[in-house]
């Protein structure tokens, strides 16, 4: 993704629950596609790697195989990634839209809404290219909290603190926000 290159010059659609606001655009369903197949396919690589060698080998399919992943399912007209306001990897950090819309999404949770029905879009101007921006929440649950939770093994932070120097992402609970799918499409694409 274009992380802090996006310079917005305006918002011309947000939508913070789809519910009311009856159907979503077309770009929207291809957002949630993109995101869906990412998560689907990290989440089989880290049970995969849970099962067969725990938290620490968990670690490399976040550090190496997620990248990859949402490379794969990303095209010249989609980017698909994730972010958080607390990275692990700081290649995930969110730009300043996202940071915005991730507070939001805490609130929403603080608030009692069901995070899995928690996202937004909308549609910024850059340069005079038009780009609809995706966002869905990633709730904290159990199979996160062996790397992200509260206490982690010895071996487990060591891993971490070895592969992440800066990492941020500790401390979750089940339930609470990790952080969200980001999607990024070119609207004035073909």
């Amino acid at each position: 993704m274009r992380r802090g290159a996006l310079a917005l010059s305006a918002v011309l659609l947000v939508s913070p629950g789809l519910a009311d606001d009856g159907p979503a655009p077309t770009w929207v369903e291809q957002a949630r596609s993109g995101a869906g197949a990412l998560g689907s396919q990290l989440k089989q690589a880290l049970q995969t790697a849970m099962a067969d060698g725990g938290p620490v080998a968990a670690i490399d399919v976040c550090r190496i195989q997620a990248p990859e992943i949402a490379a794969d399912v990303s095209s010249r007209r989609l980017q698909v990634g994730r972010t958080a306001l607390k990275v692990r990897n700081p290649d995930n950090t969110p730009d300043h839209w996202e940071t915005r819309m991730l507070e939001a999404f805490e609130q929403r949770l603080a608030n009692g809404e069901d995070p899995a029905q928690i996202e937004i879009f909308a549609i910024r101007n850059e340069a005079g290219r038009r780009y609809g921006h995706w966002m869905k929440a990633i709730p904290t649950q159990g199979l996160c909290t062996a790397c992200h939770g509260t206490e982690l093994k010895p071996e487990v932070a060591e891993a971490i603190d070895t592969a992440y120097p800066q990492d941020q992402a500790r401390g979750f609970s089940v339930g609470d926000l990790r952080g969200a799918f980001s999607v990024e499409i070119d609207l004035d694409s073909d």
